[in-house]
């Protein structure tokens, strides 16, 4: 029976050779064209998968952000959580492990800082971001609703192809989030967008489904702010490519916040303590009489007399009115 497998299957194989061989004597490239083309309708080409996992230290509103792009991606695949020790050149070989040439690795810093990671592994080149902003689907409670699994239209800024780093990204970004065609995973409809804005010098990232009656939007979610930090030439390192001018680190952000509290709490004592000044100034004016210089006349001054003889005695005169009252009483 194998025998009869394998000489059937070769009696095959010589037919398609054969009539291959018959479209080219025939002289019609575009009839060669349309029968490799008619083989690979249906078929899964792409073969693009991305990893998206993450770094230990995450808290829980980017494992939420995570299995959202998972949902939101099917040709994505999943591993356990990196652990801090590790160098980022180890994601290139779980990269390798899992089949995947894309990378979206979320690194956390500190339990409040997420960096995110797009990479072309394992050649490059990839970018770093700043991810701020997160919001999920769960915390949304948006109205949109998509089809789970179907394919999205990339809308990207006009200002991605002004600019060269914009440029690679808008590539990166293409080959990271687009759905293979024809993927098993995928459902062959296209009913949300996912549009990549570019606006105060960062990436905004927002998820909207169409609706078909009037070709209006409807916000979706998740949504967060991507804020690139560097682009390298390799896959999780090499020679920098691109480096933000404008980016400021978190560490730095938070040090200004407690510079101005501190700022801001120092001129408070000064205020209180000239306050204290002028209450004790006017107490201490209060105490000295003001208007007591203002009957005060300069005098001439008089030279000093030493009496040196005793004073004469003065003469007391007798009261008079008193003996006429008398008389008068007897009188009455």
């Amino acid at each position: 029976m194998s025998a009869f497998k394998r000489k059937r299957g070769g009696q095959a194989h010589v037919g398609k050779k054969a009539k291959k061989v018959k479209f080219v004597a025939d002289g019609g490239e575009a009839a060669v064209e349309a029968e490799q083309e008619k083989r690979n309708e249906g078929k899964w080409t792409n073969k693009e998968r991305v990893l998206i996992f993450s770094s230990r230290g995450i808290n829980f509103r980017t494992r939420h952000l995570m299995q959202d792009l998972r949902t939101m991606m099917p040709h994505s695949k999943a591993d356990t959580k990196m652990d801090r020790k590790d160098k980022l050149f180890v994601v290139n070989e779980v990269c390798e492990i899992k089949n995947c040439n894309k990378c979206l690795f979320f690194e956390a810093k500190k339990k409040q800082d997420l960096y995110m990671w797009i990479s072309n592994s394992p050649h490059g080149p990839s970018a770093k971001f700043l991810v701020q902003n997160i919001h999920t689907l769960a915390e949304l409670k948006m109205t949109g609703n998509c089809l789970k699994g179907s394919r999205p239209l990339l809308s990207f800024d006009p200002k991605f192809d002004k600019e060269p780093h914009y440029a690679l990204l808008k590539e990166l970004f293409t080959q990271t989030f687009s759905t293979p065609r024809y993927h098993p995973k995928s459902q062959p409809f296209v009913d949300h967008v996912f549009t990549f804005t570019i606006a105060d010098n960062r990436i905004w990232f927002r998820n909207y489904q169409i609706i078909e009656e009037d070709a209006s939007l409807v916000e979706v979610g998740p949504r967060f702010v991507l804020n690139l930090i560097k682009v390298f030439q390799g896959s999780f390192g090499g020679p920098t490519l691109y480096e933000n001018p404008d980016f400021q680190s978190p560490n730095m952000h938070r040090r200004e916040i407690r510079l101005a509290a501190a700022a801001r709490v120092r001129e408070k004592q000064m205020v209180k303590e000239m306050q204290k000044m002028k209450r004790t100034e006017a107490k201490e004016d209060l105490a000295r009489d003001v208007t007591a210089d203002v009957f005060l006349t300069p005098a001439d001054e008089k030279p000093v007399h030493i009496q040196t003889e005793a004073p004469e005695p003065k003469m007391v005169k007798k009261n008079k009115h008193k003996a006429f009252k008398r008389q008068r009483m007897k009188m009455w």
